[in-house]
Formats: structure tokens, sequence, C-alpha cells
């Protein structure tokens, strides 16, 4: 196994990719991938630059140069759902482009040549990931954040959700935006910039993946500033924590 495990920004990965052991850095595609191990199990980070085309990009090298066999897609995301606070998470079931539209042509947010909107994770993947979030946020996670930043952002104990995600080259960050994602897409849950360009790139070389979403904000005109605090205060321990626990699933269960 060769885990990939990518972020759309560095404040969301780089304490991921400290944590590998003697990892090989390697420049491509203006992007530095860091190999190594980590729990005994061969990983490959890196992050993927905002946007869809950049993702895209960072994802098929990844697969293509390092011959990774799953993936995870860690990062942020705006929730779209009342039900969504920040701090709280998703587990990607399915994920949607918001911005895709070529009709008249095929239906909007289809993806062309196939007769597909939405784009499924891996459900092994998935239950992996469900199942290593569950546990962390049975802790402290105060502790696990500082208590500062959990104060700071009103954090009680995070939530996890399983649900749609939709991706788009748009920050969402006014309520008359938001409202109209939720109109079209009543089901998603959050909205991002690169799970959904991910998961097509995933499904056409048929690799397993995962899109995990931490709320940073609710994707409203108050988004610009709690965007740029929760990363840089929260986002990298988020993410650093929800690896540590998928990596010791992973290893019980090899």
């Amino acid at each position: 196994m060769t885990l990939g495990i990518l972020a759309a920004m560095e404040q969301e990965i780089s304490l991921v990719c400290e944590m590998i052991e003697n990892p090989v850095r390697t420049e491509l595609g203006g992007r530095t991938f860091y190999r190594g191990r980590l729990n005994s199990i061969d990983c490959v980070a890196c992050f993927s630059k905002w946007g869809k085309v950049a993702a895209t990009i960072t994802t098929t090298l990844m697969i293509e140069h390092f011959h990774i066999t799953d993936l995870v897609f860690i990062g942020t995301a705006g929730a779209l759902t009342d039900e969504l606070n920040v701090g709280d998470i998703v587990v990607a079931k399915r994920l949607v482009q918001h911005d895709l539209d070529a009709r008249p042509i095929i239906p909007r947010f289809q993806i062309p040549l196939t007769d597909h909107i939405y784009m499924e994770s891996d459900q092994r993947l998935s239950s992996l990931a469900i199942n290593s979030v569950n546990k962390l946020i049975a802790k402290d996670f105060s502790e696990i954040i500082g208590k500062e930043a959990a104060k700071e952002f009103s954090f009680i104990q995070p939530r996890l959700l399983q649900g749609d995600v939709a991706s788009g080259d748009q920050f969402i960050s006014s309520d008359e935006k938001r409202q109209e994602l939720i109109g079209l897409l009543p089901e998603v849950l959050c909205v991002e910039m690169e799970g959904a360009a991910v998961a097509q790139v995933c499904k056409e070389f048929q690799l397993p993946f995962t899109v995990i979403r931490i709320i940073s904000d609710k994707a409203n005109h108050d988004a610009r500033v709690d965007f740029g605090r929760f990363t840089e205060a929260v986002a990298n321990i988020y993410s650093r924590a929800i690896i540590r626990e998928m990596l010791e699933e992973l290893t019980v269960d090899n």
C-alpha cells in the first residue's frame, strides 16, 4: 500500500509532512512531494494548491509518478447546511462540481462524456475515515487543538457528518451565493474548491479515495475572516490528528 495524502493549502498539511519518517523530497510540476513511511505505511504527501485544475494536476502526478494505491484529501470547507458549525467534520459520500454547466448539451452539473453528476467516495476508505474521526472526537478536543483556539472558535465538541460535498472555482463568501447553492443542491453539506476534481481523477484511474473536510466558516460574509484565522490556528492540527488516527487504523488492518 502507498497512501497519498493531499490538502489544498500548505497550512492544512505541513504538520502531516513533518510526521513522515526520513522523507524524500521530490520537486515535480512546481510542487514538493514528501515520500516516506508513517506507522510502517508508505506515504506520499503534498499540498495540491487551490482550485480544481491545480488539484487535478497534483493528483495525476501523485498517481502516475508515485504509484499511490489509495488517496486521502483533507482540508477545510464552508458549511452550507445549518447543521454544521465551525470545527465540525464532513466525510464526503458524494462529490459534485457546482460550477459545471454544459447546458443545453447535457444536464447541469453532469460531467461531460459520462452519465454522472456525482462521484462517490470509496466505501472502505470512507468507513476508515469515519471510524478514525469518531475516535478522535471522542477525546478532549481542547487538548488536541489547544485551549486558546477552542475558546476563540467556541468549540464544545466537534461533530461528524457524512454526505454530499460541492466543489467549484469560487470562494463562497456571501449569503446570496450560499442560498443559491442550497437551492440548486439542497443535499450538499459543504462547499470547497478541489474535492470533486480529485474524485473525477481517481475514478478515471480507478483509485480508491476519500475526502475529509473540516468546517472553517459558514460560507457567508464572515467567511474570509473565519477562514484565514481557522487555517492558521486550527486546520493543520486537525489534519495531523485525523491522519494520525487513520494511519493507526490502517496499521491494525494490515
